[in-house]
C-alpha cells in the first residue's frame, strides 16, 4: 500500500473497525493522529522543483476498468503543492474535530455512528484532495457528504435540525448533479481515453475545447462547485447547517469540505475551460461581491454566535473567489493559502463556540456578557481566533488576503479594470469583518455580566490542546507564509489559468 493510499484509507479502515466494535474514541483519535503524521511526512519529503499537474508526487495507480469506448478508470492518488496544503489542512482539522468530540457516554444516540461518521468525512475529504482520477475525485467528496447529512439530522442542535439536514441535502445534491453534468461534458468534449486529471489538462492545452462549449462547461462547473462553496446567491443552506451541526461536523465541513469547490475550480474549471472563465468573469466578480458585501451585512445583523460564524464563513469565500478570478500565480496562490488559513480559523471558532454552547446552553448575544474575568483562557483563545478571522497581521489569513488583493491588482494595464473595481469593493469586507467580530467579542467577553448567567470552569488542557494546534499553525504560516507558498506557487504556475482583463 502506497503512502497516499494509507493516508486515505486509514480513517476509512478505522471507521470500519469502530463499526465492528473497536473502542470508538480511542480508534478515531489514534487514526487521525496517524493521518497527521503521514501528512507531515509527505510535506517534509515533498520536492518543490517539479511543476504542474503532470508532476504528481507520492503517486500510485491501480487500473480498475479498461474497456473499448470507455475512459480508463483507475484508483489513482498523487500530490502537488495545492493538494498537499489541503491535505495538511484536512489532517489538522480532523485531529482537532475528533479531539473535541464528546466522549462516548455523553453522546445521545449511537456513539459508534458518531465517530464512524467523523472518520468517513475525514477520509472522504482526504480522498477528494489526493485523487488524480476524476471519477474518484468526485466520488470521495460524495462519500464525505453522506455522513454530514446524517450527523446534522441525528446529532444536531435545535428543533429544526432534520429540516436543515434535508435542506443541505437538496442544495448540495443539486450542486453535485450540475457539477457532474459539467464534468461529463468536459470529458466528452476532450474525447479522452482516461479520467486522469493530468491527461485531461494536457488535452485541454494541446487541443482546446471550442470556445462556445467552454463557456457552457465553465458555467456548469462554476455553478456546481459554487453551490458546494456557498456562493451567493446559493448560500442559504450554509449558516443554518453550521449552527445546527454537531461541533466536530461544523469544524470539518466549514473548515475542510467546503474547500473542495474552490479546489475543483482551480484544478479543473480553469485549466479545462480558460476561455469560458474569461467569458463569465464579470458574473464571477458580481457574485463574489455578493458574498463579501451582502453576506457581510447579513452577518452583522445576526444575534447568535453560531449563526454569525456560519455567515462569516460564507462571506470569506468571496475573497477566495477573487483570488481565483485574478487568474495569475499571486492571486490563485493567495486563494489556496486563504483556503488553508480560513479552514483553520473557522474550525477554531466553531470549536470554541461548541464548547460555549455545551456550558452555557445557548449562544444568544443578549444572554452572554462579561465572562472574560471568569474565563480568561477562553477569552484569550477566542480573541486570537477572532483576530485571525478578521485578517490581523501575524496570522495566515492576513498573508493570504494580501496575496489575493495584490494578485487582483496585478497586470500591465494602468487603468481601473473590472477586477480592480471589484477589489476596491471587496476591501470594504475587511471593515465589515472587523465590525461583526469585534462586536461579538465585546458582547460576550466584556461589559456587564447577566445576573442569571452561571460561568463554568475555564478551558482545561483537554479542551485547549486541539484548539491550540490550530492556532499554532495559523501563527506559524502567518509569520512565515513561505512554509506553504514554496509548495503552492510551483503547482499554480503549472496550471493553465485565465488572465483577467
Amino acid at each position: 500500500m502506497s503512502t497516499l493510499e494509507l493516508l486515505v484509507f486509514l480513517p476509512l479502515l478505522a471507521a470500519l473497525a469502530v463499526g465492528l466494535g473497536a473502542p470508538a474514541r480511542f480508534t478515531a483519535l489514534g487514526a487521525s493522529v496517524l493521518v497527521l503524521l503521514i501528512s507531515f511526512y509527505c510535506a517534509l519529503n515533498f520536492s518543490t522543483v517539479l511543476e504542474g499537474n503532470g508532476s504528481w508526487q507520492f503517486a500510485s495507480s491501480r487500473t480498475l476498468l479498461e474497456m473499448p469506448g470507455f475512459p480508463k478508470l483507475s484508483l489513482a492518488f498523487g500530490l502537488d503543492g495545492i493538494s498537499l496544503v489541503l491535505v495538511l489542512l484536512s489532517a489538522l482539522v480532523l485531529v482537532a474535530a475528533v479531539w473535541v468530540a464528546p466522549v462516548e457516554s455523553a453522546i445521545k444516540g449511537s456513539s459508534r455512528l458518531y465517530y464512524v461518521s467523523l472518520l468517513l468525512i475525514g477520509g472522504g475529504a482526504l480522498g477528494a484532495f489526493t485523487a488524480t482520477d476524476l471519477f474518484f475525485l468526485y466520488a470521495f467528496h460524495e462519500l464525505a457528504l453522506i455522513p454530514t447529512f446524517l450527523m446534522i439530522g441525528i446529532f444536531g442542535h435545535g428543533e429544526q435540525r432534520v429540516r436543515t439536514a434535508w435542506t443541505i441535502t437538496i442544495f448540495l445534491g443539486v450542486g453535485s448533479l450540475i457539477l457532474l453534468v459539467g464534468l461529463i461534458l468536459a470529458v466528452g468534449a476532450l474525447d479522452s481515453t482516461s479520467f486522469d486529471v493530468a491527461t485531461l489538462t494536457a488535452l485541454a492545452k494541446s487541443t482546446p475545447i471550442a470556445a462556445n462549449l467552454q463557456g457552457w462547461i465553465f458555467l456548469l462547473l462554476f455553478i456546481g462547485f459554487g453551490i458546494l462553496v456557498s456562493l451567493f446567491p446559493f448560500h442559504s443552506w450554509a449558516a443554518p447547517a453550521y449552527a445546527e451541526a454537531p461541533t466536530p461536523v461544523a469544524m470539518l465541513h466549514a473548515g475542510v469540505l467546503k474547500k473542495f469547490g474552490l479546489y475543483g475550480l482551480i484544478r479543473l474549471a480553469l485549466p479545462l475551460a480558460p476561455a469560458g472563465a474569461e467569458k463569465w468573469l464579470h458574473l464571477v466578480l458580481i457574485l463574489l461581491l455578493g458574498n463579501i458585501l451582502y453576506i457581510g451585512l447579513v452577518t452583522i445583523a445576526q444575534k447568535k454566535l453560531d449563526r454569525m460564524l456560519g455567515y462569516s464563513s460564507v462571506m470569506h469565500m468571496g475573497y477566495a473567489f477573487l483570488g481565483i478570478a485574478a487568474g495569475n500565480v499571486v492571486g490563485v496562490s493567495g486563494a489556496v493559502l486563504l483556503m488553508f488559513a480560513h479552514g483553520l480559523s473557522i474550525a477554531l471558532l466553531f470549536g470554541l463556540a461548541g464548547w460555549m454552547r455545551d456550558r452555557f446552553g445557548g449562544l444568544e448575544f443578549d444572554k452572554l456578557g462579561g465572562i472574560a474575568k471568569s474565563l480568561p483562557k477562553l477569552g484569550l483563545l477566542f480573541g486570537f481566533a477572532a483576530f485571525a478571522s478578521v485578517g490581523l497581521p501575524g496570522f495566515a489569513n492576513f498573508a493570504a488576503e494580501v496575496e489575493v488583493f495584490f494578485g487582483a491588482f496585478a497586470g500591465e494595464d494602468a487603468g481601473m479594470s473590472w477586477i480592480r473595481w471589484a477589489t476596491v469593493g471587496a476591501l470594504w469586507g475587511v471593515v465589515i469583518s472587523a465590525v461583526y467580530m469585534l462586536r461579538a467579542y465585546r458582547t460576550i467577553f466584556m461589559g456587564p455580566k447577566p445576573e442569571k448567567l452561571e460561568t463554568p470552569s475555564d478551558l482545561d488542557w483537554g479542551a485547549r490542546v486541539p484548539l491550540l494546534i490550530l492556532l499554532v499553525a495559523l501563527l506559524a504560516v502567518g509569520f512565515a507564509p513561505d512554509l506553504l507558498n514554496q509548495f503552492i506557487r510551483p503547482a499554480v504556475n503549472g496550471l493553465f489559468l485565465v488572465t483577467a482583463q
